[in-house]
């Protein structure tokens, strides 16, 4: 029966819960709360192991970079006998970089004195002309203002017609070399010309003279002269023209002069002369018709 044999509840033997709750000395818990000497001993192993670590690789660090300075050396060695070796043989064949270039640049500053040279030399007969040489020292508008007062043309279309004259060749006028050279060819002249100038003084020079002629011609056949004034009027102009013909060089002895007059007024007298006579038939027919 279940009450014959009753059993408590709390009826446990009173050393095994004590042998539960209690731990005898030296057991885990007490080696947590307290270092052992065994543990200390570890850590000092494992303090020495980690500074021989760090130690070692810092001594790797400092044998990289001796390496690294090594290496730097043996190549600025080498640069070095490299460099010594391009100057020796330059030594032994005379030059080097800087004489090279100092021999270029003299060839170059001696290149460039004959290419000026040549251009500042005028030509040999721009150099040997000597046309107005008697006018040195003469100024432009003093010249000008002597031609207005007893020509039609001005200073410059008289020296370049002149220079026409004197520089042509075969196949034409050089009026490039006039232009360029005009103030060594005429000393009343300052400023060089271009051809297109040169050739425009030269046809305004023909133009005048053409009208001059025309204008001169007409006076001497429409009888407004008679003889003796004509003649008076051609002896004045060749006086002019004579005048001119010196001051460009050339040279007229006594004879010729004389000479030249003469032909002249020669011509002149046949000129009027024969004006005359055509005057004389153009009334003769004019007569007739009225009768």
């Amino acid at each position: 029966m279940s009450d014959e044999n009753p059993t408590p509840a709390d009826e446990t033997p009173a050393n095994e819960g004590d042998e539960r709750s209690s731990s005898p000395p030296g057991t885990a818990g007490d080696e947590e709360a307290e270092p052992t000497p065994e543990r200390g001993r570890d850590d000092a192993r494992t303090e020495a192991n980690d500074g021989r670590i760090g130690a070692d690789e810092r001594s790797a660090e400092r044998d990289a970079a001796d390496a690294v300075e090594t290496v730097d050396e043996a190549n600025a060695k080498a640069d070095d006998a490299a460099a010594d070796d391009t100057d020796a043989r330059d030594a032994e064949t005379g030059t080097d970089d800087g004489s090279d270039a100092d021999a270029a640049d003299a060839a170059d500053a001696t290149d460039d004195a004959t290419a000026g040279g040549a251009a500042d030399t005028p030509p040999s007969d721009v150099q040997k002309y000597a046309r107005f040489k008697k006018m040195d020292g003469a100024e432009y508008d003093r010249v000008n203002e002597f031609l207005r007062d007893r020509t039609y043309v001005t200073a410059r279309e008289w020296a370049i017609a002149r220079l026409c004259a004197d520089f042509r060749t075969e196949t034409g006028v050089e009026m490039t070399k006039i232009g360029n050279n005009l103030p060594e060819l005429v000393p009343f002249m300052t400023d060089t010309y271009t051809p297109q100038a040169v050739n425009q003084a030269r046809s305004s020079f023909e133009d005048k003279v053409r009208k001059s002629g025309a204008t001169f011609l007409y006076g001497a056949m429409s009888g407004f002269f008679t003889a003796e004034e004509l003649d008076e009027l051609m002896y004045e102009v060749s006086e002019i023209a004579k005048f001119l013909l010196e001051v460009e060089g050339v040279d007229l002895s006594v004879e010729d002069e004389l000479e030249a007059e003469e032909r002249i007024s020669s011509v002149m007298r046949e000129v009027r002369q024969a004006s005359a006579e055509l005057r004389e038939e153009e009334l003769a027919g004019d007569d007739a018709s009225d009768d």
